[in-house]
């Protein structure tokens, strides 16, 4: 089969892309791919972080692509239609993440639908932070799916809402694991300069207002002393209202931040360093960061928004605070460490979902939707 992917490639980074990376890694060894790449994927001035790019220092594996798609040039894309058209595909595979690039890819899905399937791999369908604009340029978008994937429940529901006759699967997010092996505990807590002997928890990724870090910071001042925070991740926008609670916490000297985008070798010094990650989110879908805690084997504390509940608490690999609360945050935190119980029973349930989330599962249960289109 001659799959042809568009989104966004090396030299991209984040988790879009890196996803990316493993489907086509995935999907190669039994078949045509082609990855379409954006030639520019965001302007400068609508990008928060500092730069949408692999920088020389990182060890991002590059993935041969044609880039081909700038969003911000309707001219392009009819160009990028006419380049995968040409290649004669059986299928396009198109991410969707947010309605900023429903009238891009919109364009190019309607027009390939009469050449072959069209499969839209959806992360939301309505956004974290929502605008008047995301309903009618999603509803764009998909009228050129043929079929679309969702990574969990959540996005299913939403998806419906907007377009009722939706053909669509749930398949969840694979594990990434290309992050390296867990070092010791000792090891990667020397190699942060963190205190020993503290119990560690982690907020990881992106500091966006909907991840609710203020959230754990207030919580985390409710903490006795034997608590440790690690912030690991590239503010989006000021990080000043983090800092004001931060310089007003009694436990501020027991809090590690490192803000910027964290490489992929040094991710596993984060997560061998923590007992549990803390998700504390205003709003979500699924979390790649869930991925990655998987295959470090760390249990997380996640609120009940979105998918977290039916991907992390109902699957037993951690704990579901009710409400996205400092309060509700803390109580759960205090719970996971009040028995090791909890974390030897949230481990073993992270084994079940890693054998269960390989890239080759989700490959195949993606195969078979498309057969059955």
């Amino acid at each position: 089969m001659k799959i042809a992917i568009l989104s966004c490639f090396y030299p991209y980074r984040g988790g879009i892309s890196q996803f990316n990376a493993c489907l086509y890694g995935e999907l190669s060894k039994t078949h045509d791919v082609k990855a379409f790449n954006f030639r520019r994927q965001y302007p400068e001035f609508l990008f928060p972080g500092k730069t949408q790019f692999v920088t020389a220092d990182d060890e991002a594996v590059p993935v041969e692509s044609e880039s081909l798609l700038d969003t911000a040039n309707p001219f392009s894309y009819i160009s990028t239609y006419r380049a995968i058209r040409d290649w004669k595909p059986d299928v396009l595979i198109v991410r969707y993440w947010m309605s900023y690039f429903g009238p891009s890819l919109g364009y190019i899905t309607r027009k390939m639908k009469k050449h072959c399937k069209v499969i839209s791999i959806l992360d939301n369908v309505i956004p974290h932070e929502p605008r008047f604009f995301d309903t009618p340029l999603t509803k764009y978008f998909l009228t050129g799916s043929t079929g679309s994937v969702t990574l969990c429940e959540a996005v299913s529901k939403d998806l419906v809402k907007i377009k009722q006759d939706a053909v669509f699967t749930v398949i969840q997010h694979p594990l990434y694991s290309h992050f390296g092996e867990k070092k010791t505990r000792q090891e990667a807590e020397a190699k942060l300069g963190l205190k020993p002997g503290k119990k560690n928890l982690l907020f990881f990724g992106l500091i966006r207002s909907y991840k609710g870090l203020d959230i754990l910071l207030e919580a985390f001042g409710m903490l006795p002393d034997d608590y440790q925070l690690i912030i690991a991740g590239e503010p989006y926008g000021s990080f000043d209202k983090y800092q004001q609670i931060i310089d007003r916490l009694p436990g501020k000297d027991r809090i590690f931040m490192d803000l910027r985008y964290i490489k992929d070798s040094e991710v596993t010094d984060y997560f061998s360093a923590a007992d549990l990650a803390v998700l504390p989110y205003r709003s979500a879908t699924q979390s790649g960061i869930s991925s990655v805690s998987y295959h470090f084997e760390v249990p997380m504390v996640v609120t009940d928004v979105g998918g977290l509940k039916e991907t992390i608490g109902d699957r037993g690999t951690g704990l579901v605070a009710p409400e996205g609360t400092p309060e509700a945050i803390c109580k759960e935190i205090l719970s996971y460490f009040s028995d090791p119980a909890i974390a030897q029973e949230c481990i073993r349930c992270i084994g079940i979902e890693k054998d269960r989330l390989s890239w080759k599962g989700f490959a195949e249960k993606l195969l078979g939707f498309i057969e059955k289109l």
